[in-house]
C-alpha cells in the first residue's frame, strides 16, 4: 500500500462544482473562468504561429520576446525596470510558478504563513517541500490582515509568507500602508515572500493595484506571480509568469526546469505578439470587468442576498443569511446548484478552520451579459 504524501488532499471543490453544474445543467458561476473567448487578434496570432512552424521547445525561462513584453508592461504599470533575462520567467500557469517558488526556498521543518481564506494550492506545495503552513485568519467581513495574529504567528522557523492581492475569494486589496507594515515586521528576519497577483489588472472603482513590484524593500525578497490566462481571458492556455530578483529567479528556475522545463511555445509567441500590438488591453481591463460586476450586482439588488461590491478579481461574495441560515456554505452551494440551477463556490474550503456562522458563497461574474442576466433571475427567485 502506498502512503500518500498528501493524505488530506482530494478532488478540488472547483472540479466538483463544475462537474455538478454540467451534470445538472446549472449555470456555472463556480470555477473562475470566462464563458467568452479571448481577443480575436490573440487567437489569430496563435493560429498563425502554429501554422508558421513555431512548435518546438521554447527556452526554459520562456521566449525572450515574451519576457521582454512582460518587462515592458511592468515598467509601464509599476515603474519598475526588471531584467527580462534574469528576473522574468514564463511558466505553464501561475500555480506552477507558486509551486516552484515554494520548492526553491522552503525546506524540511520550515514554516510558511498563509492567510485564510487562501487558494488551495499553497498548502500542498509547502507540504511537498517538507514545510508546514501556519494559518492566520484575515479579519472577518473585511478580509484585511490581522497584524496582532500575524505577529504572534512569526517564529524562528518562519521561512516564507504568502500574500494574495487582489484576494481570492473576497476581492479585497492590500494597501501600500499594509505593505510598508509587512516590510517593517520582517525587515530583520530571513523571510521570503510569495505575492500572488494573478488578478492584478482586475481592480475597480478607480483604485490602482498595489504591487510588491513597486515596493523596493519587499521586492528584494519576493517572488511575484501573475497570469496571462486571467488577464487575456484564456485560462485554458495555462500560462503565467514569475518575477523575482536574479538570485531568487536562479533558484526558482532550477526547480522549474525539472517540473515542466518550459511552457508551450506557440502560446508564448501569440501572447508576445498581442502584447506588442495591443498594450492598451491591460489598461482597459478594469473598466471591462467593473461593468460586468455592476451589471450582475445591479440585478441582484432585489434578491435576498446581501453583499458589498468586490473591490477586485472577478468574484463576488454574497451573504445568504436571510435565505437558508440553516445550511453551511457547502450545503448551500449544493442546494443552489441542484434546486435553483446556479453553481457557486463555498468559501469555507479556503480555510483551515471555517468560521462558525459565516454564510457566504462565491459567484464568478466573468461571464457574458446573457449568462449573468439569467443567473441573476434565478438567484432573485430564491
Amino acid at each position: 500500500m502506498i502512503t500518500s504524501k498528501l493524505p488530506n488532499v482530494g478532488t478540488t471543490i472547483f472540479s466538483v462544482m463544475s462537474q455538478l453544474a454540467a451534470d445538472t445543467g446549472a449555470i456555472n458561476l463556480s470555477q473562475g473562468f470566462p464563458d467568452f473567448d479571448g481577443p480575436d487578434a490573440l487567437r489569430e496570432a496563435l493560429c498563425r504561429r502554429i501554422m508558421d512552424g513555431f512548435n518546438q521547445y521554447a527556452p526554459s525561462a520562456g521566449l525572450p520576446a515574451l519576457r521582454q513584453q512582460v518587462a515592458a508592461k511592468i515598467e509601464r504599470s509599476y515603474g519598475r525596470q526588471v531584467n527580462a533575462d534574469t528576473e522574468v520567467t514564463i511558466t505553464p500557469g501561475a500555480t506552477h510558478a507558486i509551486f516552484c517558488a515554494i520548492q526553491a526556498v522552503v525546506r524540511t521543518g520550515d514554516e510558511v504563513i498563509v492567510f485564510d481564506p487562501c487558494y488551495d494550492s499553497y498548502e500542498p506545495s509547502v507540504e511537498l517541500a517538507g514545510g508546514r503552513c501556519v494559518h492566520v485568519q484575515l479579519k472577518d467581513g473585511e478580509f484585511s490582515i490581522d497584524w496582532k495574529q500575524l505577529g504572534a504567528a512569526l517564529s524562528p522557523k518562519t521561512r516564507m509568507i504568502v500574500i494574495n492581492t487582489p484576494h481570492n475569494p473576497s476581492g479585497a486589496l492590500i494597501t501600500r500602508e499594509e505593505l510598508d507594515r509587512l516590510a517593517a515586521l520582517i525587515r530583520d528576519r530571513d523571510i521570503y515572500l510569495v505575492s500572488d497577483e494573478v488578478y492584478e489588472h482586475l481592480v475597480f472603482d478607480g483604485v490602482k493595484h498595489v504591487s510588491v513590484l513597486a515596493h523596493e524593500e519587499l521586492y528584494e525578497r519576493a517572488f511575484v506571480i501573475s497570469s496571462f490566462g486571467k488577464t487575456y481571458h484564456v485560462t485554458g492556455w495555462k500560462t503565467g509568469y514569475l518575477i523575482a530578483p536574479p538570485a531568487l529567479t536562479a533558484e526558482m528556475r532550477k526547480v522549474h526546469q525539472f517540473v515542466a522545463f518550459c511552457g508551450v511555445t506557440p502560446l508564448q509567441w501569440a501572447l508576445a505578439d498581442f502584447m506588442a500590438a495591443c498594450p492598451e488591453h491591460v489598461e482597459e481591463l478594469p473598466a471591462f470587468y467593473q461593468a460586468k460586476r455592476d451589471f450582475f450586482c445591479d440585478r441582484l439588488q432585489t434578491s435576498r442576498f446581501t453583499f458589498t461590491r468586490a473591490a477586485g478579481t472577478y468574484f463576488q461574495l454574497v451573504d445568504y443569511s436571510q435565505i437558508r441560515p440553516d445550511l453551511n456554505d457547502v450545503e448551500m452551494s449544493l442546494w443552489m446548484t441542484r434546486e435553483h440551477g446556479v453553481a457557486s463556490i463555498p468559501p469555507s474550503v479556503f480555510y483551515q478552520s471555517p468560521l462558525p456562522g459565516q454564510r457566504l458563497i462565491r459567484l464568478c461574474f466573468a461571464k457574458r451579459e446573457e449568462t449573468l442576466r439569467l443567473a441573476a433571475e434565478k438567484l432573485c427567485a430564491i
